[in-house]
């Protein structure tokens, strides 16, 4: 599919803003966050050093939330956040990221450098900005 030497990598394709927010925060917060920053996943921050990252989607609020039928102002993102994540390394192939993808059933990654989130990286990006990328090279 690539020639040879045409390796695009995680940090390529990454997208360097996103949304944060704390365990402890409530959904309805949450859904402002989202909203406000115009995107449907957010990274749960860590408690602690030795505390993992968690993420929530619009899914998961969907699932346990609306669903459920339970006030978004009682429940807390920790209750419903999956944790931990399944991170990258900036350095990996995008075409071993996109497997990973594929394998896991993921939305969205965070990427990881010292132990610390530098963005994040989804299915679109891997396509649509990465293999794009290795599609131009070769014509």
């Amino acid at each position: 599919m690539t020639k040879k030497g045409h390796i695009l990598r995680v940090r390529d394709v990454m997208k360097t803003d996103f949304g944060t927010i704390d365990g402890i925060a409530t959904v309805a917060e949450a859904l402002i966050t989202m909203k406000t920053q115009k995107t449907s996943v957010l990274v749960v921050n860590k408690r602690h050093d030795d505390d993992e990252y968690g993420m929530i989607t619009v899914g998961d609020i969907a699932r346990h939330v609306l669903a459920k039928e339970k006030a978004p102002e009682r429940v807390n993102v920790y209750e419903i956040m999956n944790k931990p994540v399944i991170s990258v390394h900036p350095d990996m192939d995008i075409r071993y990221c996109s497997r990973l993808f594929a394998n896991y059933d993921l939305v969205r990654a965070p990427v990881l450098e010292n132990r610390t989130i530098i963005g994040m990286v989804s299915p679109n990006s891997l396509v649509l900005d990465g293999l794009y990328k290795l599609v131009q090279k070769e014509q």
